[in-house]
């Protein structure tokens, strides 16, 4: 899309400088092990060494590099809004340390220059060499495009070209493709960036050659003497699913293995059908994005319902107290969600890119930029996290930071970069498509010439939102504005008016579309209806059978034992709930909270407390039910927490 977009809107913008005041300067404090109390990282002190300007031996995990990879992206999307020389400094000496590192032909990876020299790409399946890679790919556009400097960028173009060297069909060349997808995309922005056609036919053979027979990590493996770099000894042969490479990319027909790189591929599909017009990736896409959000996403937008690879399972298998749902996989399906927009505009992706944005993703990070969760569970019992083995993974309160530490800076990244997922412009059609209502300024270039827009929103409070349209040309200018229809206004009619009068609109594709001649000074206001729901989860998610969702707009809701007591299990919305809401500044921030009418089992009713079971009798008491956005739970004292509550039918 051709346009330039900057974030001013209430909601948004205390995120965007915690992201930038706070988050990105903690995270360099936790990249260089001075966080106290949190897990070291050594990403920084690896990158010295491997430059050569330390001593010592490799630390952290093998994929250590990508957390200062996408450290750095946050920088350059940061820069790119609000500029700050000390900090530009600090990335500058980083970016210099990486020059130094870097081999002479090109490779640049800190684990294999320290630890295992002479291994390089040996074991694709397993190594995240590729992957790491990737993130030093995209951190290059993003710095480049942020302060115009070329000098991580001409690193990573040494990079891309010694990758090219190294992979492809012909005589002499590895056929191999990473086992951690992140490659693909990067080189769709490296290409976007340079021109260098040569970059996206390397992302498209990544693509094309995956799943294809004999499969390439099974003789990979054959090779190493059936080892892996993750358990001593002899070790069974990869599974192929879960890095999606059981199947040519064409063929897969249901999202499956770990959630993370399942996205960040189809995200490179959806690049790759935009770029050459593939029609068999892009029905890739369509399927693979069907099956996923159809009955493998979780209300809050996470995906991936297992610890166990932190992966997809089957169709509406989506426990709530075991679900994985990590950050980064709801980051990549927003990834992917943008990319699919830019093939073909429908509300569907941007309804999804919403969900998981306002949900999973912020829901990740506390309102102090200091604390972060790997998991985001829908129901959470704290004595569970720290007794029963099968839900330790499910943490009651945020970290400081991780050992594996690849969504912190992911959320970072995501969020300096917020602007780029709120419009697409369409210049054939000479149309501006609105997918995200978050206050903003930002100009494109259409057939009918240079146009701006300035977005005004209330969301995620208030349904108004109104934009100023200024064509930059003399006389009036004509083009389209699309509107989307969330699908959280269930059927309520928004109220769309031009200059304060009554206008019509028609529907496509869940976008409502206003065309007509433009002149400076037009206004558009967007009414959307804005009120409590109760949702209900399809028959076949029997984690949710009997229970209930709370959604207020883009916000899914839940019980905190910090407002209703414990056990939250105990509780139950009444057949007629009598919904009300108001707002309350004591929360983190502020935020409306949702109240309703239910019941809760009144244990001073039990007879004998050594008694586990008797007879049914109906012991309960009514109660006001209190409900805060999912996003703001775990900012208080630690406690019991749940997003599904059973209903009076139950």
């Amino acid at each position: 899309m051709s346009g330039q977009i900057r974030i001013q809107d209430r909601f948004w913008n205390d995120y965007t400088e915690l992201v930038r005041q706070t988050v990105i300067p903690y995270q360099w404090e936790a990249l260089n092990d001075r966080i106290e109390g949190a897990e070291p990282s050594c990403a920084i002190r690896n990158l010295r060494i491997a430059a050569g300007l330390e001593k010592g031996e490799f630390g952290g995990l093998i994929f250590q590099d990508s957390d200062l990879a996408k450290w750095l992206e946050a920088v350059g999307h940061s820069l790119a809004v609000h500029p700050d020389p000390k900090l530009e400094q600090i990335a500058d000496e980083v970016i210099d340390w990486l020059g130094k590192a870097q081999h002479e032909n090109g490779y640049l990876n800190t684990y294999f220059t320290i630890k295992e020299p002479g291994k390089q790409w040996t074991n694709l399946h397993e190594a995240h060499e590729l992957y790491c890679a990737g993130h030093l790919i995209e951190s290059a556009v993003a710095y480049y495009r942020g302060t115009g400097k070329r000098k991580l960028l001409d690193i990573a173009c040494r990079l891309a070209d010694h990758i090219g060297d190294v992979f492809g069909n012909e005589p002499g060349k590895l056929p191999g493709y990473c086992g951690h997808q992140e490659i693909e995309l990067a080189l769709v922005k490296l290409y976007e960036t340079t021109g260098e056609e040569r970059y996206l036919r390397l992302s498209r053979y990544f693509i094309d050659q995956r799943g294809k027979k004999p499969h390439y990590f099974i003789e990979e493996w054959e090779r190493r003497g059936r080892t892996s770099h993750w358990t001593p000894g002899i070790a069974p042969p990869p599974n192929l699913e879960y890095s999606q490479s059981h199947l040519p990319v064409r063929e897969q027909t249901a999202a499956v293995g770990h959630a993370v790189r399942a996205v960040y591929m189809y995200t490179a599909m959806a690049d790759l059908a935009r770029l050459t017009g593939d029609e068999g990736l892009r029905s890739a896409c369509e399927r693979l994005w069907r099956n996923m959000t159809e009955k493998r996403m979780y209300i809050t937008g996470g995906i991936g319902s297992t610890h166990h690879g932190e992966a997809f399972t089957f169709d509406y298998d989506l426990p709530n107290d075991t679900v994985y749902a990590e950050t980064c996989a709801s980051i990549g399906l927003i990834f992917f969600a943008r990319r699919m927009l830019q093939l073909e505009a429908r509300s569907e992706y941007a309804d999804t890119m919403e969900r998981a944005l306002y949900n999973n993703v912020l829901g990740s990070m506390s309102k102090d930029g200091k604390h972060f969760f790997y998991v985001n569970p829908l129901e959470v019992w704290p004595e569970a996290s720290a007794r029963n083995p099968d839900k330790r993974h499910i943490k009651p309160v945020r970290q400081r930071w991780f050992g594996c530490a690849c969504c912190p800076p992911n959320v970072a990244r995501l969020l300096s970069s917020l602007s780029e997922y709120v419009y697409t412009a369409d210049r054939e059609r000479n149309t501006v498509y609105a997918h995200l209502f978050i206050g903003s300024e930002a100009r494109f270039e259409l057939a009918a010439g240079n146009v701006t827009l300035r977005q005004r929103s209330e969301l995620p409070w208030a349904g108004k939102v109104s934009f100023a349209v200024a064509p930059e040309a003399e006389g009036p200018a004509k083009f389209a504005l699309a509107l989307r229809v969330p699908g959280w206004c269930d059927g309520g009619q928004p109220k769309l008016a031009v200059n304060g009068e009554p206008a019509a609109y028609r529907v496509e594709r869940g976008y409502a579309f206003v065309e007509r001649e433009w002149t400076e000074g037009d206004t558009v206001s967007w009414e959307l209806p804005l009120q409590p729901q109760v949702i209900a989860a399809h028959p076949s998610i029997r984690a949710n059978a009997g229970k209930a969702a709370l959604q207020r707009g883009p916000l899914v809701y839940c019980l905190e034992e910090a407002d209703n007591g414990a056990p939250l299990a105990s509780l139950s919305l009444a057949a007629e709930p009598r919904l009300s809401e108001r707002y309350e500044a004591g929360l983190p921030g502020g935020a409306v909270v949702i109240e309703a009418d239910g019941t809760a089992v009144d244990g001073a009713a039990w007879p004998d407390d050594r008694a586990p079971y008797l007879p049914y009798r109906h012991r309960a008491k009514p109660v006001r039910l209190k409900a805060i956005p999912y996003y703001l739970w775990g900012n208080r004292s630690p406690g019991e927490m749940s997003v599904w509550i059973r209903t009076a039918q139950a």
